[in-house]
């Protein structure tokens, strides 16, 4: 009765003052798999969407409460159904908030995403829920199920166990607090982090090294320059700006985005999620948010990073070394003025410059962003026999957004948007990111539908976006997450997933054919002559592979120990010194003082955010994904059968079946790191 006063009390919120009957059209209720009416989604429109979505969900909750003879259907299939259609909603209006260029609509995203996530919050604790999952785990039913169904079954029931539902009433209510309060927390401190809007000025001293089409992009008068310090223009000012101060300007203003707000937001964050794991019996949050994932501990998480560093030390000390040096022969550096970390991918630039003759600006200009993405969907149309048909005219939240539909053959298997340039009040990362997971229902395919968001460099009236190598890895990368999403055509949505440190090796593995030239060649052709991508320049680019691959694999281990450092060594009774752990860090390497006095890149990273307990997923994921390469080295980067194993075993398993069983069979014999291993030039 209480639960069920519960669902009453969060409807008549969330309702609030709606007058009438709702009206029947809008634009988020589509047929099957009709696309939504992005261009006539008005913020109303987005807060009404989330009111019927919880006045269905609500009372579909209830019917299940109220069943007295549960199975597997009436109350597990029902619970897909139910989440299934709160996570679209969801995702739909959180990608609102993240995209929209109108103000009212992203507070309505985000304020509706929140409702939701509150029911959904509700429902994963509620105990008469749980009680029907059990009896029908506990009936003869459970025995005769698939091995599909049977793992849903396990799964939900862990979700359950592991959102608080066995509490009791008040650690339960606290749960169900800190658990709002962390959402809140989390929201204002994207927000923070995508209004910041800090600006680099120089003038033509200040400017020198950088890239002439650069430069002009960001002009502002004669021999001023106004350039916006976000990710599209990292790598460009601090891979060529040759004064020492423009880069350490640039790199203060960027490692202290959003400084003044969210180094507090942190700090609460990490305190309530310490407490919600006490709540729930676990000493530290990291103990609690992998449980359910492959790593299962932490111990296993340190274990692996550990050895990880104690293998990359002696490459990145050498790497360390070679630029330390290079630097003392430089006439323009400041004398006597040691290596510092901004320093570091300026004279990485300038090895490969001058010792191997690539050119990352050069290179640039064979990387128009069509092309690169025309490049991407051709190799994946080859390898997945798949067809790609951008629509014309379609209905999108902003004029530069694209909708492409998939083909598998006649069928119709899948739709993805495309975001691909930064402005004013996005979302400011990249991503690859369902919103509509799909599933088979007595109707049919629904059709799982995802979008890329980037941030690339916008493109201007001489010159078109132009994309860095690093770029463009990421956008094989985002891309292998939209594959991934469109080759799930599971029986149940909450399947769709792989485990969370899993997840990036089926993105991460297509990385490596930006490597190939075969495939490079195939589509990265200078802007203006047509000239395909010279292959001595190619060539020396393998031979550059692995400079300062040391230490970059060191800086991304110390992401990794912060991460694990917040979330598995913190202390209630000392107030959080999150300077202080980036120092602590870099004394425990032993490799290099990396932290820069009165940075706080800590307020502006989103995995500890959004994502905590995340980032050594990245490396974890990367041993899975090379291990993986080597059947297409062996059998080729476009095989079709290779292609058809890889999406059939990998990419469209989730979590139907163990991910461990499935690459081994994909595999033929049991993983291991030694490809990625040697990818980094380690062994």
């Amino acid at each position: 009765m209480r639960k069920t006063l519960l669902y009453s009390t969060v409807l008549a919120l969330v309702l609030g003052c709606q007058q009438g009957k709702v009206p029947s059209k809008n634009p988020f209720l589509t047929d099957l798999n009709a696309p939504v009416d992005y261009a006539n989604v008005s913020a109303n429109d987005i807060k009404e969407y989330a009111h019927i979505t919880l006045e269905e969900a609500s009372a579909a909750i209830e019917a299940i409460r109220q069943s007295k003879k549960p199975t597997f259907n009436t109350v597990f299939a029902a619970m897909d159904d139910i989440i299934n259609k709160m996570n679209i909603a969801s995702n739909n209006c959180f990608m609102m908030y993240w995209v929209s260029p109108d103000s009212l609509s992203r507070v309505n995203g985000l304020d509706s995403y929140q409702l939701l996530d509150s029911l959904s919050t509700t429902i994963y604790s509620d105990k008469v829920i749980f009680n029907q999952m059990v009896r029908v785990k506990e009936s003869d039913e459970y025995t005769q199920l698939k091995e599909n169904r049977k793992r849903l079954v396990d799964d939900l029931i862990l979700n359950f166990e592991q959102s608080g539902v066995n509490l009791e009433a008040a650690k339960r209510e606290q749960y169900l607090t800190l658990t709002k309060e962390i959402s809140q927390h989390t929201s204002e401190y994207s927000n923070n982090m995508n209004s910041a809007a800090e600006v680099l000025v120089l003038d033509e001293a200040g400017a020198k090294g950088l890239p002439e089409n650069f430069k002009n992009t960001y002009r502002k008068g004669d021999q001023r320059y106004e350039i916006p310090v976000m990710n599209a223009t990292k790598g460009p000012v601090m891979s060529n700006a040759q004064m020492e101060e423009t880069r350490k300007a640039y790199y203060l203003k960027f490692n202290n985005r959003a400084a003044d707000k969210n180094l507090d937001i942190l700090e609460q964050l990490v305190k309530k999620r310490h407490a919600l794991a006490n709540i729930m019996g676990y000493d530290t949050y990291a103990t609690y948010n992998l449980y359910p994932k492959m790593a299962k501990d932490p111990e296993t998480v340190w274990s692996f990073i550990n050895d990880l560093a104690d293998r990359a030390k002696g490459k990145a000390s050498a790497d360390l070394k070679a630029l330390s040096a290079l630097k003392k022969k430089d006439a323009s550096a400041i004398a006597g003025s040691p290596l510092k970390v901004w320093d570091i991918a300026y004279y990485t630039n300038q090895i490969l410059k001058n010792k191997y003759q690539v050119d990352h600006e050069v290179l640039r200009a064979y990387l128009p962003i069509d092309q690169c993405l025309k490049g991407v969907l051709d190799i994946y149309s080859e390898l997945f026999n798949l067809e790609f048909k951008k629509v014309a005219n379609a209905s999108v939240w902003h004029q530069e957004v694209d909708m492409y539909e998939v083909f598998e053959g006649e069928q119709l298997v899948g739709r993805f948007y495309l975001d691909l340039f930064p402005r004013p009040n996005k979302e400011s990362w990249f991503y690859g990111v369902g919103l509509k997971a799909g599933q088979m229902t007595e109707a049919g395919l629904e059709i799982p539908t995802n979008m890329l968001l980037g941030n690339f460099t916008r493109p201007t009236e001489n010159i078109p976006s132009l994309l860095s190598f690093k770029e463009l890895n990421t956008l094989f990368h985002e891309f292998g997450h939209i594959i991934d999403g469109l080759s799930y055509k599971g029986e149940f949505s909450l399947q769709a997933s792989s485990k969370t440190d899993f997840i990036e090796s089926m993105s991460q593995i297509f990385e490596n054919w930006t490597m190939n030239y075969e495939m490079l060649s195939s589509f990265a052709k200078h802007y203006e002559t047509g000239e395909v991508l010279p292959k001595e320049l190619f060539d020396n680019m393998v031979k550059a592979k692995n400079v300062s691959s040391g230490y970059y694999a060191l800086s991304s281990l110390r992401n990794c120990f912060y991460d694990m450092n917040l979330y598995n060594k913190y202390n209630p009774e000392v107030a959080l010194d999150s300077d202080g752990l980036w120092k602590k860090i870099d004394k425990e390497l032993g490799v290099m003082d990396i932290y820069v006095e009165g940075t706080h890149p800590q307020a502006s990273w989103i995995h500890i955010n959004t994502h905590p307990v995340y980032y050594y997923g990245y490396l974890w994921s990367e041993v899975y994904a090379q291990d993986m390469y080597t059947e297409f080295e062996k059998n080729g980067l476009t095989d079709p059968a290779t292609g058809k194993r890889f999406r059939e075993l990998i990419l469209s398993t989730g979590q139907q079946s163990d991910i461990i069983e499935a690459v081994e069979t994909f595999l033929g014999r049991p993983s291991n790191n030694e490809a990625y291993i040697k990818s980094l030039g380690l062994n």
